[in-house]
């Protein structure tokens, strides 16, 4: 909507600069128009992209530090406790690091 009212404004300004203006700096005006528009539009993708590179950057670190930390208990926990209880356990961790993906993906889909 903003970008419909911002070329109509552009038009509106070129009909003006056409009565007042050569053709050549006319043509070369609106080159000019043109080229900062495509710029400005380059420039927003980028930084939508950047974003998008960010989150992934956080989710994947997220998920890294997660299982470190598992792996970390794990081998903590090999050494302290029986078998059925290290069963157990683990698949109490598993269980919330299964919580914790679909608490991000939640949280993902809820910005969207």
């Amino acid at each position: 909507m903003l970008l419909l009212l911002l070329l109509l404004l552009l038009l509106l300004l070129l009909l003006l600069l056409m009565l007042l203006l050569p053709l050549q700096q006319l043509l070369l005006l609106l080159l000019q128009l043109l080229l900062l528009l495509l710029l400005l539009l380059l420039l927003r993708l980028l930084l939508l992209l950047l974003r998008l590179l960010l989150l992934l950057l956080l989710l994947l670190l997220v998920v890294v530090v997660t299982l470190l930390l598992l792996l970390l208990t794990l081998l903590l926990l090999l050494l302290l406790l029986p078998p059925l209880m290290l069963l157990l356990l683990l698949l109490l961790l598993l269980l919330l690091l299964l919580l914790l993906m679909l608490l991000l993906l939640q949280l993902q889909l809820h910005k969207r």
